[in-house]
């Protein structure tokens, strides 16, 4: 593979999908991409089981770059990302889950990894159509080029995984982030179940939304037209809120935003009860 690559290398990309005699290629580019380490098993189940969307880029014959994925129903999702989905969606909702993006070092930024994941996204329009609520994937939280290729197409951090990689012995933390599509949307909010954001005609302009993700954190968010959703009942929603703070953990929280956020709801949602709740049991999870 030439080190020089021409400015107009992306037109001479072709895609195809991985196959069994891609491996040796595709572990030396694994070994090169990622600091970690994949069984056998793995390659032998991404370049022949058919429940992966494995499509490899390829320039001039070499495999430039790709992409898996895995299409799968919302309770098969692992448990740390248990709650992408808000719990109203029916059982049979799909997610796709991204194992592996990469892209040979001299052929970033000519457009390569944007080709591949456009390229499921066309996929899951053709297999799960309107089916699919989501994309997401695991990152480590020092990977900033990763991270912001990500951000750049409009996923967002959903959750901070504390020790989630194991790399060459050594505990690393990761981050879960999650474009949703079709409609999808996240469960843990304060007023997203009742402002979906959307094409109505109920606001116009910049209207700021406020969300309160499992990252523990309070996040201001700019949307441009929304409506209102009745998706949820008051109930349901009382009883996320009240989940979402019986779980935080007091290692990853400080007690002075616990509480910030407490007095926020009991604002908001003065039906809550919320002041009348007291000793509440704390635990720790990933």
């Amino acid at each position: 593979m030439s080190d020089v690559v021409p400015p107009t290398a992306l037109s001479e990309v072709q895609l195809r999908f991985l196959c069994h005699d891609d491996i040796e290629s595709v572990k030396l580019l694994c070994g090169d991409w990622f600091p970690i380490e994949y069984p056998d098993s793995w390659y032998q189940d991404i370049t022949s089981n058919k429940k992966f969307f494995s499509l490899a880029a390829t320039f001039r014959g070499g495999i430039v770059g790709m992409i898996v994925a895995e299409i799968k129903g919302r309770t098969k999702v692992h448990k740390e990302d248990g709650d992408i989905l808000a719990s109203g969606f029916p059982v049979d909702t799909q997610v796709a889950y991204i194992l592996s993006l990469g892209v040979v070092k001299e052929f970033r930024k000519h457009g390569i990894g944007s080709l591949l994941l456009d390229s499921l996204k066309e996929h899951i329009s053709t297999i799960a159509q309107d089916h699919c609520k989501a994309i997401y994937l695991h990152v480590l939280t020092t990977n900033n080029t990763a991270i912001h290729f990500y951000e750049n197409r409009d996923f967002r951090q959903h959750h901070y995984l504390p020790y989630y990689y194991s790399i060459r012995g050594v505990l690393k933390d990761g981050f879960t982030y999650v474009l949703y599509i079709n409609g999808g949307h996240p469960p843990w909010t304060i007023l997203y179940p009742f402002v979906e954001g959307g094409t109505g005609d109920n606001c116009s302009g910049d209207c700021l939304y406020l969300y309160f993700t499992l990252t523990q954190e309070l996040h201001l968010h700019k949307c441009g037209v929304f409506h209102v959703s009745l998706t949820w009942s008051p109930t349901d929603y009382i009883q996320h809120i009240g989940s979402t703070l019986a779980s935080l953990s007091p290692c990853s929280i400080p007690q002075r935003l616990y509480r910030q956020a407490q007095s926020l709801l009991r604002s908001l949602l003065p039906w809550s009860n919320i002041a009348s709740k007291t000793g509440i049991q704390y635990s720790r999870t990933m």
